[in-house]
Order: C-alpha cells, then structure tokens, then sequence
C-alpha cells in the first residue's frame, strides 16, 4: 500500500478520493515531500484531504484550502490556511494570489462546474512555481447533466481547445518553415 493511501486511510477527518487518485498522486508529490511546498486544494468539505495533504508532504509544507462556505475556516491550524471565496470569480484569485504568491500544487475538488474549473486554470497558471502541478478532479463531470453537460462549453472540451491551439502553433510553425526551404 502507498504512503498517500495509508495516510488518507488513518485521517481522522473525512474526506473522499477516488481509488485510483492515489498512484496518480504519489508519482506527482513524491517530489514535493519534506521540503518547503504551497499546496492549494480547492473544495474543503470535511477537511481530510488537508489533513492528508499534511501528513503526506510534512510539516515544512503549507496547505491552503479554498471553499465557498464560511464554516470551512474551523479547519485553519498551524500549517492550514483556509481561504472563503468563488472559485468562479477572476477577483477571488487576484486577491487570493495578491496575498499568498506563487504555489507549487494546486488541487481542484471544488464546485465541480464548467466554469469554475476552468476560471481556476485560466486564473493560477501565472502563478504556479516551475516544476508545479495543477490537477482537476472530477473531470467526468464534463459528462454529466446535472453539470450542464454534455455541452460544447464542458471543462474537456475547454482543455481540448487549449491542447489544439499548443498543437496548432507547430503545426503552422512547421509549414512557415516548410514555405522557406
């Protein structure tokens, strides 16, 4: 069993993650333990994934949660920062980011909607350290009606437009320089 599922499993605070997160996980932060780490988790709920986060990147880390609802901040403790505002909002992040700087992980379990998802991409991409990760959960909600979807607005097709247009720039760069042989 990994360290990331152990821990996750000895928490004391509850918290949910698909099973096959934690191999996922463990190869992304193996990097990240011990040493002096900003991690953003977006969504707080019951506070056991900070309670993971901590235990599994150590006590130089800071851990940051983000949530909606006030009654989340019960969950600041030495090392765990809990931040009220939307995730939807542009203003939120500017302010957010004004105020902590740039991060090294930034984990998106939050309100799981098209926009929110990607309003917290297109907000913290500036602000991730090199070598940082960002990671969206529950993307399959891009499938689900009760999220609006399908739709031609859906968070995977948000991120299929990026990786075409990254893709479209070679493949134009390619043919320019085709044009000069």
């Amino acid at each position: 069993m990994s360290d990331l599922k152990k821990y996750f499993l000895e928490c004391s605070l509850y918290s949910t993650k698909h099973s096959t997160y934690f191999e996922v996980y463990e190869k992304l932060f193996t990097k990240f333990r011990n040493k002096k780490v900003t991690l953003v988790e977006v969504g707080v709920l019951n506070g056991g994934s900070l309670e993971l986060w901590q235990k599994y990147l150590g006590n130089d880390a800071k851990i940051i949660g983000i949530d909606f609802n006030p009654s989340a901040k019960k969950f600041n403790k030495d090392n765990i920062d809990i931040f009220i505002g939307d995730q939807s909002s542009k203003k939120f992040w500017e302010n957010f980011y004004d105020k902590v700087g740039n991060i090294d992980i930034l984990i998106d379990d939050g309100g799981h909607e098209n926009f929110m998802q990607a309003q917290t991409v297109v907000s913290s991409l500036d602000h991730i350290n090199e070598d940082g990760v960002i990671i969206i959960e529950d993307t399959h909600s891009s499938y689900l009606k009760e999220f609006g979807n399908p739709s031609k607005y859906s968070f995977i097709n948000y991120c299929y437009f990026i990786v075409e247009n990254i893709n479209m720039r070679f493949f134009k760069k390619n043919n320019e320089d085709k044009n000069l042989i």
